[in-house]
């Protein structure tokens, strides 16, 4: 391992840039610590980046750059038991393929596979699922290299307050080497996909959620129209859609029609209102089936800011109406749908879903239009409710307003105190979010 010179880093929606004094490719755990050492001696601070996938902050490195792209050993994978390690900076996809090739797989996912493993726990990645919860409840144990250099682990029953606070520490208790998954067998999701009304969708919700083992929908802004997702276990064979079919939905209506359109309202947002109605009715229904992750995961080529909030369940159907209200309020044209997923409740304690069934409401502009005031508007009326942000995603809150809505948040700031008392971890984003 040794530092290379200093290269500016930013993130895949280009929102966050940073040119740090060092980057460092470490190769094994123990070089981790070294650069950790290393970092103190000349009094710069430490972040791990990932594949940049967070629309916030929080990779940005402006001391000591560590790149995972070297931690990416599978070090043991246990079939009887389901728990398989890996180092810190696998990307998904490739978990992923190497869980399949045991008959393993995970629980529950989010909607994309680019992330590093790492990257994807600490900021609480999540799908949907009405028994299936988030990554950070499917971790068995972590590996972090802490402040002072010393390497621990954490588990339920070793450290577990540690292991409650890091599994979504989003880097500031320590950098995570290595994670231990809790894994299910491989399984066959059967995905039914069907364009609803607004109206009957929300009128719906309670019943899609307790018939389906993952429920969520997409509303398209200034339409009628919503398209639902509904995600089953089925015995097989897998019947996945024909290789032109998948290439016409996901690549080519999804991505490449989709990101023209993005083009046009950039240039033209007053056709945003058309242009959805349009998309709306091109994503018909269909049903297929598969593994697992080729069901919960699509391919994502337009580039997008985004921001999302964790909400009480209970307060979904009245908050979605007070969203759409905005709509008929304010002046905004958005092109991109609004995403609704479901969580139950989670014991990881910066988790968004942490201690209470959870609705994530999340929403999107073009990576190249103003996201300002619909951001804005949108974050009034969740934190309105309680709204906890993703950590990933772009928000304005910070530690007097978190504090109010994690019951353990001062638990964390605590050991936080305790294990990086000169803030070796810190970047603009955990002052933000953690204060100093």
């Amino acid at each position: 391992m040794s530092p290379t010179s200093s290269q500016k880093w930013q993130n895949w929606a280009g929102n966050q840039q940073v040119t740090p004094r060092r980057v460092v490719t470490p190769r094994t755990t123990d070089e981790v610590a070294g650069a950790v050492r290393s970092a103190a001696a000349d009094g710069l601070t430490v972040r791990m980046v990932g594949t940049g996938h967070s629309f916030t902050g929080a990779a940005v490195a402006e001391g000591t750059l560590l790149r995972p792209t070297a931690l990416t050993a599978v070090r043991s994978v246990d079939t009887a038991s389901g728990l398989v390690t890996v180092e810190a900076g696998l990307p998904l996809h490739e978990f992923n393929r190497v869980l399949d090739e045991h008959g393993l797989a995970l629980a529950n996912m989010g909607d994309i596979q680019e992330q590093t493993v790492a990257g994807a726990l600490q900021t609480a990645t999540h799908g949907t699922g009405r028994d299936a919860a988030g990554f950070v409840s499917q971790v068995e144990a972590l590996e972090l290299v802490l402040a002072d250099g010393s390497v621990v682990t954490c588990s339920r029953d070793e450290r577990p307050e540690l292991f409650d606070a890091a599994r979504a520490g989003v880097g500031a208790l320590g950098v995570v080497t290595a994670i231990t998954w809790r894994t299910v067998p491989r399984f066959i999701l059967e995905a039914r996909e069907e364009p609803m009304t607004w109206d009957e969708v929300l009128s719906r919700i309670d019943e899609f959620e307790a018939a389906n083992e993952h429920f969520e929908f997409y509303w398209f802004p200034h339409t009628e129209g919503c398209l639902t997702k509904r995600n089953n276990r089925v015995d097989g064979p897998a019947k996945p859609l024909s290789t032109f079919k998948g290439w016409l939905d996901d690549q080519f209506l999804s991505n490449t029609a989709f990101g023209l359109l993005q083009h046009v309202t950039h240039r033209a947002p007053g056709a945003a209102p058309f242009i959805n109605g349009v998309s709306a009715k091109a994503l018909g229904a269909r049903t297929f089936s598969d593994t697992s992750y080729k069901v919960f995961t699509s391919p994502r080529t337009v580039r997008f800011k985004e921001q999302e909030y964790a909400i009480p369940r209970e307060q979904l159907v009245p908050t979605l109406r007070d969203l759409r209200g905005l709509f008929d309020k304010r002046d905004w044209r958005i092109s991109f749908p609004i995403e609704v997923r479901l969580l139950p409740a989670e014991d990881a304690w910066l988790s968004m879903a942490y201690d209470r069934p959870s609705a994530f409401i999340a929403i999107h502009v073009y990576h190249r239009d103003p996201h300002e005031e619909y951001f804005e508007g949108v974050e009034e009326l969740m934190t309105a409710v309680g709204g906890r942000p993703h950590w990933g995603k772009m928000h304005t809150r910070d530690a007097a307003y978190l504090e109010t809505v994690y019951p353990r948040f001062n638990d964390f700031l605590a050991l936080r105190d305790q294990l990086d008392p000169e803030r070796r971890f810190l970047n603009p984003y955990t002052r933000q979010v953690f204060g100093t």
